[in-house]
């Protein structure tokens, strides 16, 4: 049977009783009230609050000061001689036990410190880990997505763009969480789970691409150990596995689908572009005569790299960390008099801007692609680039000439350090015979 707790005041305000199981919501409002003494030491007290709420504590002693470490609340619908504590909190079985455990902890470290400064050591543990949870919150995947793109801009290399893209569409925007996450928390299961919603959407080409540059991203942070001539703000996501590189790609989505112009539909679109009046016309002939270069690279041509037979414009698709490759493209006559339609002003040739920016690549794609229309079925403008190297393989133009033309195959040692040959000559041959091939013999002039 319940016994109700006996109380008295003692010479510190501190009221004792005896209990059994007492009823601890009849005790006094405000005032700490001993339960019972511990026999490992210090003692079992209760303290109600507000309304019908019990507090307990364990009170103890520890060089010649009084203690008091705050246990839980009471919890009358718990079972008396349960001495785990529910959801709700302790009964008095719970909190004995609870007392216990505490004293036991004191005992253990009584010569140094003893229960307090365990409790100041896990205040200082949270805090550190809290610390490192926060630090860990900042290195985020998108964050080193972004580092990885402001590194490729700076390296001038165009695919910062293509990346941009790429990770705003299907990290950033199709899996927030992830890129929420601490870069270095990314698994291989995550980077699959991105490339499989992509193949399953019919985008394989892009699945494989988005590996690509994730396994780019994660490997500079992993070479910053290595490589001075990388970013320090590499170093920050702390990333020493790359989980990207525990994945593959599928390579049935890395053929390319350029499906060249033929000679016939080069010549009639020779024809639409011919006459095309204005600015559209100019920068579309121009950029046809002189091989279909990359159109990104093209519409960036400067007037300070431009001379009487030749330009010059930049290829930043070579090697990581080599800066833009001068690309040097003779020009024929009738390519000299397209130049000479545009109005010379300010730094770049082709403009709406007055010389200040060079127009988008993408307006040019824009108006082939309303110059054309439907007069040639599934023109693309790139179709334009890979339909001239096909000519010029089908007129006898080797591949090494090809390369040198459109800049691209330009590798090896020999290449880089032996070869110091312009090519001029050549590449001058190659435009002669593109010109004769989409020129109809009848309105054919001569270029030389």
């Amino acid at each position: 049977m319940e016994q109700p707790i006996q109380v008295r005041t003692g010479a510190t305000g501190t009221k004792t009783g005896t209990s059994s199981a007492a009823n601890l919501r009849s005790l006094p409002a405000g005032t700490f009230t001993t339960i019972e003494k511990l026999d490992l030491g210090g003692s079992l007290q209760a303290r109600k609050l507000t309304g019908d709420a019990v507090q307990f504590y364990w009170r103890y002693s520890h060089e010649g000061h009084t203690f008091r470490e705050a246990i839980g609340r009471y919890d009358p619908s718990a079972p008396p001689k349960k001495r785990e504590p529910t959801s709700a909190g302790y009964s008095l079985a719970a909190a004995r036990e609870r007392c216990r455990l505490l004293a036991d902890q004191h005992g253990r470290r009584k010569a140094t410190g003893g229960l307090r400064q365990i409790k100041t050591e896990e205040r200082d543990e949270f805090k550190a880990r809290s610390a490192v949870q926060a630090e860990r919150s900042t290195r985020t995947l998108q964050g080193l997505l972004d580092t990885y793109i402001a590194h490729l801009k700076a390296l001038g290399r165009r695919s910062h763009v293509d990346a941009a893209g790429i990770f705003k569409a299907h990290v950033t925007g199709a899996w927030p969480k992830l890129a929420g996450a601490p870069a270095a928390d990314l698994t291989a299961d995550d980077v699959l789970d991105m490339q499989r919603r992509l193949i399953e959407q019919g985008k394989g080409r892009t699945a494989n691409k988005l590996r690509s540059y994730l396994h780019a991203a994660y490997q500079c942070a992993i070479d910053v150990r290595m490589s001075a001539a990388l970013p320090v703000a590499f170093k920050a996501y702390a990333a020493h596995v790359n989980p990207v590189a525990q994945t593959k790609r599928d390579p049935k989505f890395d053929r390319a689908d350029k499906r060249p112009l033929s000679t016939a539909e080069l010549q009639s679109y020779w024809q639409i572009i011919k006459k095309l009046p204005d600015l559209r016309g100019s920068v579309l002939r121009l950029h046809l005569l002189t091989g279909g270069q990359r159109v990104h690279q093209f519409v960036k041509l400067r007037w300070v790299d431009t001379g009487a037979d030749r330009f010059t414009i930049f290829d930043a698709k070579g090697r990581p960390g080599q800066g833009p490759r001068p690309h040097v493209l003779p020009l024929l006559r009738r390519a000299v008099s397209v130049i000479q339609e545009f109005e010379r002003q300010g730094e770049y040739v082709m403009t709406t801007t007055k010389g200040r920016r060079p127009i988008e690549a993408t307006t040019v794609t824009g108006w082939a692609h309303d110059a054309v229309g439907d007069e040639i079925v599934g023109f693309q403008l790139k179709r334009v680039r890979s339909g001239v190297e096909t000519l010029l393989a089908a007129n006898g133009i080797s591949r090494e000439i090809r390369g040198h033309l459109q800049s691209h195959g330009l590798t090896g040692v020999q290449a880089r350090h032996y070869d110091g040959h312009d090519y001029m000559p050549e590449k001058r041959h190659a435009l002669e015979v593109l010109h004769a091939a989409i020129e109809p013999p009848k309105c054919r002039r001569v270029t030389r």
